[in-house]
């Protein structure tokens, strides 16, 4: 059990080993969200927490639409402990190559930049698991990889540490 003393002494060794931002490798061209999320995606991802090395794993089916200027993205997710779920992002254009977007678990505003190769996104959410309710925060990036595989990476935070990361592989249904 994590007391907050051992999160207080272990936060800068936890810190320095863990970056803040994912950095994309090497991609094979451009992206805009819509592009990315406009149809049907599949995908399958894992979850790894740093310190333990426990892992996640699930799928999801992802079904994208613009309505106007909003894209609406609708994630059907299910893990291998059997849990599912469906949460439902509404991205809203907020200037060149920005959105803003929401779904039913984040606090607040997601961010998401395009920035060329790459798609930045920073976002808090209260995670569902079969333990409880989680706050974490969220750096992500996406970025297609040779071959035509979209990947998602991100960071997750909690109380500002880095915590664990997420590996999502997308291909078009």
């Amino acid at each position: 059990m994590l007391t907050r003393r051992l999160v207080i002494l272990a936060a800068p060794l936890l810190a320095a080993g863990c970056a803040v931002r994912p950095e994309a490798p090497d991609t094979a061209g451009p992206l805009t969200l819509p592009e990315v999320f406009t149809g049907e995606v599949r995908g399958r991802g894992v979850f790894r927490v740093d310190l333990t090395g426990a892992e996640r794993r699930f799928t999801a089916r992802l079904h994208g639409r613009m309505q106007g200027e909003r894209l609406i993205v609708a994630e059907d997710f299910l893990y291998d402990d059997g849990q599912t779920g469906r949460l439902t992002w509404v991205f809203e254009p907020a200037g060149p190559g920005r959105w803003t977007g929401r779904r039913e678990d984040t606090v607040g505003l997601a961010e998401v930049v395009e920035e060329g190769e790459t798609i930045r996104m920073e976002y808090t959410a209260d995670f569902e698991s079969l333990d409880g309710v989680t706050r974490l925060a969220f750096s992500d990036v996406i970025y297609r990889a040779p071959g035509g595989l979209v990947i998602n990476e991100a960071i997750v935070r909690r109380w500002g540490i880095p915590v664990g990361r997420v590996r999502f592989e997308m291909t078009r249904a």
